[in-house]
């Protein structure tokens, strides 16, 4: 099965990588979780106990947007081609490749935002006890953002202004994942992490049956 998935793999991560067309990719989720790093600090003011105590926040909020950015692309495209039906006549549940989709999903996304934390975090004011705390969080917490985006697209695949649903079922059903995250800051939120983990790993767990219930549905 895994010599099976691998080709399939390499090229959603291609695909996510370089974007539709060759435009975007995975560098517009990572300006743009920049830029909210960078225009925090212009609204709130240079306060840097007021940016340390809140600037947690902010790197969860832009995460989440940028885990949501590349929605249109994760699901549809693959489905109005044919390839799903293609993969199913092949023998591959909907349930692998939806797997295969989250991993590629989340390297094209959550590993570029754990490379920039450390600037985000410079920006923001945050030490470097609470940068590794952002950085296992991130690492613990956006695998769950992956699984939580890739469930959203193949439920929405195919219908009108998907994208701009998709975005609006994503962001409450991500608001865990920001609590904890974010809290695991915050005195007495030793225990964010823990619960950011097991968030994170519920989701993993539950996306890929739901996506590809989805998908057969839709087929029918």
């Amino acid at each position: 099965m895994i010599a099976r998935l691998w080709p399939i793999f390499t090229r959603d991560l291609a695909l996510l990588l370089r974007g539709a067309q060759g435009r975007g990719g995975a560098v517009l989720p990572l300006l743009f979780f920049l830029a909210v790093a960078m225009l925090f600090p212009f609204a709130v003011g240079p306060d840097a106990r007021l940016l340390g105590r809140t600037g947690a926040g902010v790197i969860w909020v832009a995460a989440l947007l940028a885990a949501i950015l590349p929605l249109d692309r994760l699901v549809e495209p693959d489905l109005e081609a044919g390839f799903f039906d293609q993969w199913a006549l092949r023998g591959i549940a909907e349930e692998a490749l939806l797997l295969v989709r989250i991993v590629a999903h989340w390297i094209s996304f959550g590993v570029p935002l754990l490379l920039a934390a450390p600037l985000s975090a410079g920006l923001l004011s945050l030490d470097a006890g609470q940068l590794r705390v952002v950085e296992l969080g991130l690492l613990l917490g956006t695998p769950g953002l992956a699984a939580i985006g890739v469930t959203i697209a193949a439920l929405t695949a195919g219908l009108r202004a998907g994208a701009a649903l998709g975005g609006l079922l994503a962001i409450p059903l991500a608001v865990p994942l920001l609590i904890f995250g974010a809290g695991s800051l915050q005195p007495g939120g030793e225990g964010g992490l823990l619960l950011l983990a097991a968030t994170s790993l519920a989701a993993l767990a539950i996306a890929p049956f739901a996506g590809g219930a989805a998908i057969r549905a839709g087929r029918e």
